[in-house]
């Protein structure tokens, strides 16, 4: 059984407490066993690298250097690291070794919660197959991303809030390989209310069975 860590703390504005348990059922739904925690220490500790995937849903705080160093050599060496929204995007800004591995920073979200649509590019990887482009009402995330991620899905600023980012095409689903490790991202998820929508559900936890450590190697 792959065992999965989800780490949650940092602003409670992103209710990271609350979306820690539903992810945690999703994962259990795909046989995983689930380890939920608010101690961000967890992050200097060996017992993250012996994990399969690791979910942090942070906003803000910090991480130790060392321990940054020592997640992004786990994730190269193949363990999984996946997230909604907050995690990964919005998580210890201020460590470059995180983001390196993350591949993705959070800047800006024109309008706060607004209606916007969100696009399907890859509609034949297996985990965007079945999905059409579906419209959607949360913060539109601006972001910085890696340039190695394969995007699965963008949405389009209508330049309405902001006029400098009319037209511009965002990633808001993308994998990518980071050594023998994986990693998912999906800018979908504020609250812990948006998990009722199933194709927000669905592509979060596609993305995170996938980006979880490949045991069969």
């Amino acid at each position: 059984m792959r065992k999965a860590i989800i780490v949650w703390g940092g602003s409670r504005i992103h209710e990271p407490e609350e979306c820690a348990g539903i992810v945690g059922e999703m994962l259990r739904e795909d046989s995983f066993s689930v380890e939920i925690t608010g101690d961000l220490g967890i992050f200097g500790s060996p017992h993250v690298a012996e994990a399969d995937l690791l979910v942090p849903i942070v906003t803000g705080e910090t991480i130790e250097k060392t321990h940054a160093k020592a997640l992004v050599e786990s994730v190269r060496g193949g363990l999984g690291l996946g997230g909604h929204h907050c995690a990964l995007a919005t998580s210890f800004k201020e460590s470059p070794a995180f983001h390196y591995v993350a591949g993705v920073t959070w800047v800006s979200h024109p309008g706060n919660i607004i209606d916007y649509r969100v696009n399907i590019t890859r509609p034949n990887d297996p985990l965007m197959q079945g999905i059409p482009d579906f419209d959607y009402r949360s913060e539109q995330y601006y972001l910085h991303y890696d340039p190695s991620v394969e995007i699965l899905a963008t949405t389009t600023f209508t330049g309405e809030y902001d006029e400098a980012v009319r037209n511009v095409v965002m990633p808001v689903v993308f994998k990518r390989h980071f050594g023998r490790g994986r990693v998912f991202y999906s800018a979908l998820g504020h609250v812990a209310a948006e998990f009722q929508h199933p194709h927000m559900r669905t592509i979060l936890k596609r993305g995170l069975t996938w980006a979880a450590r490949d045991t069969r190697a």
